[in-house]
């Protein structure tokens, strides 16, 4: 048997589900009131890391209906509401949206108007990966350093790899220096390296 579940999410305390809730009921979906999951989170939040939609999520079974009334109750951008309804179409739960006219997402027009979702969601991406490159170039061309900060500093180094020079063991430099072995091992790494690269 078909059950029919109601997703309504605002973002903030002072917004309320009531409009969401109406404009599902009047679409024509009957929703019991124990399967109206309300909830108010940011909509930046991912879908599945919302309390109230995950705990919906645990109560779907396979032929069950998802009613939403706009995409972006699904999701916080196109390529969340993508991993959304696929996740959901997986388990055999249809997702239907009142803004794209109650659509049945996982049906062969629902399938089309995802086909457009993921243009979009693989155009975010993509722009999102450009706007990153750009990031790291204009960082790097301005001298700025990636990753962690060393532990030790060029002086330090120094004496480290005289002490490794002269046989001390790497415990031992690490607990002369207040620092992990780790740290000793990769600056031995580094010199081996380097040793390796001039020979």
């Amino acid at each position: 048997m078909t059950r029919i579940f109601a997703y309504c999410r605002v973002s903030t305390a002072d917004q309320t589900t009531d409009n969401q809730v109406q404009e599902i009921a009047s679409a024509g979906f009957a929703v019991t009131k124990q399967r109206v999951v309300c909830e108010t989170v940011s909509g930046s939040v991912p879908a599945f890391e919302r309390k109230g939609f995950a705990k919906l999520v645990d109560r779907l079974e396979e032929n069950d209906v998802l009613v939403v009334s706009r995409l972006d109750r699904l999701g916080r951008n196109a390529m969340d509401v993508r991993a959304t309804v696929e996740r959901l179409a997986s388990i055999g739960v249809r997702v239907h949206c009142l803004a794209l006219g109650g659509v049945d997402l996982t049906s062969a027009a629902g399938k089309m108007t995802m086909g457009v979702i993921n243009a979009v969601a693989e155009f975010e991406r993509d722009l999102l990966i450009e706007r990153t490159q750009a990031g790291l170039r204009r960082a790097k061309a301005e001298g700025k350093a990636f990753g962690r900060p060393s532990a030790l500093t060029p002086d330090q180094r120094a004496v480290v790899v005289d002490r490794l020079n002269a046989g001390v063991s790497v415990a031992q430099i690490a607990r002369d220096m207040k620092t992990s072995r780790q740290t000793i091992m990769r600056v031995r790494e580094t010199v081996t390296a380097q040793s390796a690269a001039t020979s």
